[in-house]
């Protein structure tokens, strides 16, 4: 047979030696391409395939994260920048006219007046970053704290604000960042939640469970709500002794790993069985890490745990209880700070009455949160924590026609960052003269949100899941990381 004639190759697939160099050339060039991605971690792996049976596992990052674990203190209502982070000496000087040529309506009404901030404004430690007397304990704080004052949202109502600040969509059903966090990289402890919510004492905010959900992914993922005061319901075994309690969890585990091994490919089944095995690992566990009993005074007193309010109180206990979280191994501590009431009786939606509202909010929040960080620090877990201020958006900086009270404000507003991997002491981004919109170095919250997870070592691009036939992430086609609130090595 001729070579014109062969079966196995055509005669433009013969292998010359030009064409050999020219494909080794290119198989080393591809190598080496796959070398620095796998380097910077922008390969996929199969090091992240999760066990139902173990779904909280640890489970590597894509790259070494400055962060291990994290907490968010999330204010909900939209906490006015303009009255507490965002100084605009223009406000003062302009208090009372009207906005030229600014909205005559916005979300609910009339525009009114500018309105100069509702407290005084003072240089802060050796930045001499311009801060409110609203909040004296966490302004002390100012130079260890990184201010992107420039985050835009995509919604002007709470329920899709607190989802697009949560999730990365203002529709319901997508799964919140502690979900997508425990999801990627589990948890140093089995003994506890990889997640955990701890709504405020006064209730749960605006959208409730959607703020920690799991979405589309596994329900392992979900947060778990507890606080210091209300542990989490049904843990308690009912009218059984521990001898009895622990007979019946051996005589399961052998039932259960009996009919597994009858089933080992069924999935749902292993994930069912180690719920069940967490929930009886916190049956010993929780109560343990609720129960402050054992702080001693002068950290309850630090954290203001002793206070006559009975709901500041109560707040500072649920900051006891992120730091003894962490402290444990939990990988994701979410801390609300206001929940949901019409007219933000009970949150930071500061309509009327703003300074009055304010005033209770503040007082709650402030020396809490600052002694949380604090606390932190001085135990040296802020090396591997990282803290996070956020608020689903800003507010107007004139009043509402009418009222003594800011209304909601989706284009520009601030939030930042403390601890692991942050560069203390920055203020990036900046609104208008008047705070009413972000105009220098603009981010949307898919940027925070990729930076968080850039600070735990995960590539927000590469953090997907399938979902309805489209690779779905938190930061959906968008997310840039701001690298400019970042320590140098990170």
């Amino acid at each position: 047979m001729s070579r014109s004639q062969s079966p196995i190759l055509p005669p433009t697939r013969w292998l010359d030696r030009r064409r050999f160099l020219s494909d080794a050339a290119s198989a080393l060039g591809a190598i080496a391409v796959t070398s620095l991605l796998g380097g910077d971690g922008l390969l996929a792996s199969d090091a992240n395939v999760i066990d139902p049976s173990r779904p909280n596992q640890p489970r590597p990052s894509h790259y070494p994260g400055a962060a291990k674990n994290v907490i968010v203190i999330f204010c909900a209502g939209g906490v006015s920048h303009l009255d507490t982070w965002d100084y605009k000496p223009e406000l003062e000087k302009q208090d009372g006219k009207p906005l030229a040529g600014g909205p005559a309506v916005t979300f609910q009404g009339p525009s009114g007046e500018l309105a100069r901030p509702q407290y005084k404004f003072r240089p802060r430690g050796e930045t001499g970053k311009m801060v409110s007397d609203m909040l004296p304990h966490l302004a002390e704080l100012t130079d260890d704290f990184a201010f992107v004052h420039s985050l835009t949202s995509k919604s002007n109502t709470h329920g899709p604000a607190e989802n697009f600040l949560s999730t990365g969509s203002v529709l319901d059903g997508f799964p919140s960042l502690g979900a997508w966090v425990t999801y990627a990289l589990g948890c140093e402890t089995q003994e506890l939640p990889a997640y955990v919510a701890i709504p405020d004492p006064r209730g749960v905010p605006q959208n409730g469970s959607n703020n920690w959900g799991p979405g589309f992914l596994p329900a392992a993922f979900q947060g778990t709500t507890f606080s210091a005061a209300s542990p989490i319901r049904n843990l308690q075994p009912y009218g059984s002794s521990s001898d009895s309690d622990e007979a019946a969890r051996q005589f399961l585990a052998r039932m259960n790993e009996r009919h597994f091994n009858e089933h080992p490919h069924d999935s749902k089944l292993a994930a069912r069985i180690a719920s069940y095995e967490l929930a009886a690992r916190m049956q010993l566990s929780v109560p343990n890490v609720t129960n402050l009993d054992s702080e001693p005074e002068h950290i309850l007193k630090l954290y203001g745990a002793d206070s006559t309010d009975k709901h500041k109180a109560a707040f500072a206990r649920n900051c006891i209880l992120a730091r003894r979280l962490v402290e444990k191994g939990v990988r994701f501590v979410q801390l609300f700070n206001g929940a949901y009431a019409s007219g933000g009786a009970l949150n930071w939606d500061g309509h009327n009455k703003l300074k009055e509202q304010y005033d209770t909010h503040a007082n709650i929040l402030d020396q809490p949160a600052a002694a949380l960080i604090r606390d932190l620090k001085q135990r040296g877990l802020l090396e591997d924590t990282l803290v996070v201020w956020c608020t689903e958006f800003g507010r107007m900086p004139m009043f509402q026609k009418g009222a003594k009270g800011r209304d909601h404000n989706p284009d520009g507003f601030t939030c930042w960052m403390t601890g692991a991997g942050v560069k203390p002491g920055v203020s990036h981004g900046a609104t208008d003269e008047f705070g009413a919109k972000a105009i220098q170095d603009v981010h949307p919250l898919y940027d925070f949100n990729a930076t968080i997870l850039h600070l735990l070592g995960l590539n927000h691009e590469q953090l997907t899941v399938r979902h309805n036939g489209i690779d779905r992430r938190l930061t959906n086609v968008e997310g840039h990381v701001i690298h400019e609130i970042l320590a140098s090595h990170t």
